[in-house]
């Protein structure tokens, strides 16, 4: 799977807001962002199984805090983390 068009322009450079939203799958992230790799381990998510799912889908289906799992990413996908 290759990050959609929209994907690749959410987290451009360019961006004014977050890098990183719920919208976005597992696997666009991992792939336009390679720092946040670090970020799913923590979180006990991989790219097996959920890649293709959204961070919102993930965060709900196991129960996690979406809005500091996203925190972290997008800290990540910035070089913050």
């Amino acid at each position: 799977n290759t990050p959609s068009s929209r994907a690749r322009a959410a987290m451009s450079p360019t961006a004014t807001a977050r890098r990183v939203t719920p919208a976005h799958t597992v696997n666009e992230v991992a792939l336009l962002a390679p720092a946040t790799l670090p970020v799913f381990a923590r979180w006990g998510i991989d790219s097996c199984c959920g890649g293709a799912k959204t961070l919102a889908t993930v965060a709900e289906r196991h129960g996690l805090d979406l809005d500091a799992l996203v925190a972290e990413l997008d800290a990540a996908a910035a070089g913050a983390a």
